[in-house]
């Protein structure tokens, strides 16, 4: 009987580099692992595609640091940039890449002492206004880095706000923005992260950063093996205990459910500790022994149940999927109403993790 546990399979996430591939063959790839590879362990991943990728894309510089340290020597992309001044010769020692977003960063750069030069993207807001570079500013950006003896080669970035809405209008809008602000520039250039791959041909410039997809996990909840993306994790757990339980009685928390008829109840040892959303709605599936079951009552920290039927010849120890290729992670994440990527990332360290294939 296991604990929570996320299989983590580097078949499948060979799988989803090769098809990311096919997708975009001429483009240098850009392998998103911020966040411990949503969720799914940064020293496996990176280890896993360093040979099959040309960079890694990070958001801290704690991050990239920890790479390092693991034994990755591919180049390493602060996609935020960097926060203080004091990290530049960080990035110069250990060949970390850095965004350049606003003129606090332009001017931290420019005023440097380095031990030697790195490289920069200019990151452009063409319509998210997140983070950004004004397009009347880039002109100015990129003839102040062209001059600074800081800086080796410069790129240019960017990101879609609407990649999934197919029929909206704006992403060609930004992508317009964005071909017409680097034209005429030296540098190469990336506006596809995981949407922009699966759904805009046209975007597929000199580089693309796979986030999401890189994991098995579609951008819009649809799921993923409608892209022949195969899911990296499968999150399971065990039923601890099977009860008679009768028509008319309550389970868990306060009574929220009560069966309308006799049947039998599994507890599941997995809860709100484990990084499971506390408010799934009732009928929630999970699926033990070849079908899906719903959960009933409210999510405990350490535990849950589900409605196992009163036919059910389930016993305690037979596992449970929560989410994975039997289950899609995106029908979950709709059912809850969050995203995907939510799901993956607030796994907490109790989860056990087992690396297969």
């Amino acid at each position: 009987m296991k604990a929570a546990t996320a299989k983590i399979s580097s078949l499948a996430l060979k799988h989803n580099i090769q098809k990311i591939k096919s997708l975009a063959p001429n483009s240098k790839i850009i392998a998103v692992v911020k966040a411990n590879a949503y969720g799914h362990g940064v020293e496996f991943v990176s280890q896993t595609v360093q040979d099959n990728v040309d960079c890694f894309g990070v958001a801290r510089l704690g991050e990239a640091l920890r790479l390092r340290s693991n034994g990755i020597t591919k180049p390493i992309l602060l996609l935020e940039g960097f926060f203080s001044a004091s990290d530049l010769p960080i990035l110069a020692v250990n060949n970390i890449e850095t965004v350049v977003h606003c003129a606090e960063q332009l001017e931290d750069l420019l005023q440097a002492k380095l031990p030697n030069p790195i490289n920069v993207w200019i990151k452009i807001d063409t319509g998210m206004h997140r983070l950004g570079v004004q397009l009347e500013e880039v002109d100015h950006y990129y003839q102040m880095l062209s001059q600074s003896s800081n800086v080796n080669r410069i790129r240019f970035m960017s990101h879609f706000s609407r990649a999934d809405e197919l029929t909206c209008g704006y992403t060609e809008k930004q992508l317009d923005r964005f071909l017409t602000a680097c034209q005429d520039k030296e540098g190469e250039r990336s506006i596809a992260a995981s949407g922009g791959i699966l759904f805009w041909p046209e975007s597929h410039l000199e580089w693309i950063r796979p986030g999401i997809i890189m994991y098995g996990i579609s951008v819009n909840n649809t799921p993923s093996s409608e892209y022949d993306l195969i899911p990296v994790m499968t999150l399971t757990s065990s039923l601890i205990a099977v009860r008679e339980h009768k028509k008319g009685e309550p389970v868990g928390y306060g009574g929220r459910w009560v069966s309308d008829k006799d049947t039998k109840i599994g507890v599941v040892a997995i809860g709100y500790g484990d990084g499971y959303p506390r408010d799934v709605p009732t009928g929630t599936p999970v699926y033990v022994n070849g079908r899906r079951v719903p959960i009933v009552g409210k999510v405990s920290m350490d535990m849950l149940t589900v409605d196992l039927g009163i036919d059910a010849e389930d016993k305690v120890g037979d596992e449970v999927i929560l989410w994975g290729k039997e289950l899609p992670i995106e029908e979950i994440a709709e059912i809850i109403g969050v995203i995907s990527y939510e799901l993956v990332t607030k796994l907490t360290p109790r989860v056990l993790v087992e690396y297969i294939d």
